[in-house]
């Protein structure tokens, strides 16, 4: 392991968190920091994925690259699996080009899109500059959950084409009962302002093309029994960041374990997303994509993953 590398991982300090954990122990006695991951880089899928928003899926998918493990682990976390339980296996630089290489080939995806890539950054980047070596420049997407260190993200200012964050929280409390981060909201605002400093807002708004090259999207997944949460956290994006910052509203919560508290047991209600609609549209966001509530209730969301299937999503892109 080159030194630089190995450095960066005998005191982690890749999230805001800055754990200062030794990586390179977990797994020989060592401690593992939140997001539970040692110094190896660890993929749970690598495939097409047509859920994300229309300018991120096009026609063919979305590349995405699914890591193993998060620094947030929020207790309803969607991709469970991997975030909580472990769900991946051990790749290289290398493996893992190859694989991202194959799925570009074979799948013909719109782009290369790393999800919750923070604990690996490190090897992401060295996995970004071997594919750009190898001639593949389609636009690199960093999936983030908004909860990133500015300076890991200043780091990845030539890596990354486009950021797509979470805003989850605007209630501290709420960040500290479901992530065990109360300065969620301040940290996550800070993150994603440096994103946008560094790539815009996302540019199909600007270009008129179909497919998106560059910029940012922020997306909000609205939580049953915490409308409020959502209510602010939209009026902080529109305060911080102004009227044509992209944002994207999901309502596709659904519970993943039966170990959740209070109102996270149950889908989201429909008059909760509609009041949170209501609330983004009076704002007067100029760049909207809405995830609508499905007819079905209490079935399963078609956008939340089994990633012990070959093809872990059943659903299409985005409304």
């Amino acid at each position: 392991m080159h030194d630089r590398m190995k450095a960066a991982f005998e005191s982690c300090r890749l999230c805001p968190r800055a754990c200062g954990v030794d990586r390179t122990r977990v797994g020989a006695g060592g401690r593992a920091g939140v997001c539970g991951e040692g110094d190896r880089m660890r993929v749970a899928w690598v495939g097409p994925h047509f859920g994300e928003e229309p300018p991120i899926t096009g026609e063919n998918g979305s590349g995405t690259v699914f890591f193993t493990g998060c620094p947030l682990r929020c207790v309803f976390c969607q991709n469970y699996q991997i975030s909580h339980e472990g769900l991946g296996g051990v790749v290289s630089v290398e493996e893992l080009v190859e694989r991202i290489v194959r799925m570009v080939e074979e799948e013909h995806v719109h782009n290369v899109n790393f999800v919750t890539p923070d604990p690996f950054f490190p090897w992401v980047f060295q996995v970004v500059e071997r594919l750009r070596e190898k001639g593949y420049d389609l636009p690199v997407v960093l999936n983030l959950s908004g909860y990133q260190s500015v300076e890991m993200l200043r780091l990845a200012e030539g890596v990354a084409d486009i950021f797509l964050p979470d805003y989850k929280y605007s209630d501290s409390r709420l960040a500290a009962r479901y992530a065990s981060c109360p300065d969620y909201p301040g940290v996550a605002l800070d993150a994603i302002g440096e994103m946008v400093r560094q790539k815009g807002f996302l540019d199909v708004f600007e270009t008129g093309e179909s497919l998106a090259g560059r910029g940012v999207l922020v997306r909000h997944l609205i939580l049953p029994g915490h409308v409020e949460n959502s209510l602010d956290a939209l009026s902080a994006l529109f305060v911080e960041l102004g009227p044509d910052l992209p944002v994207s509203l999901m309502s596709q919560y659904r519970p993943r374990t039966d170990r959740l508290p209070g109102s996270l047991t149950r889908p989201l209600a429909r008059e909760e997303f509609d009041r949170v609609y209501a609330h983004v549209e009076e704002l007067g966001f100029r760049h909207l994509f809405v995830q609508f509530p499905s007819e079905g209730g209490e079935e399963e969301a078609p956008f939340v993953p089994d990633f012990r299937e070959a093809r872990p999503f059943r659903g299409g892109p985005n409304g």
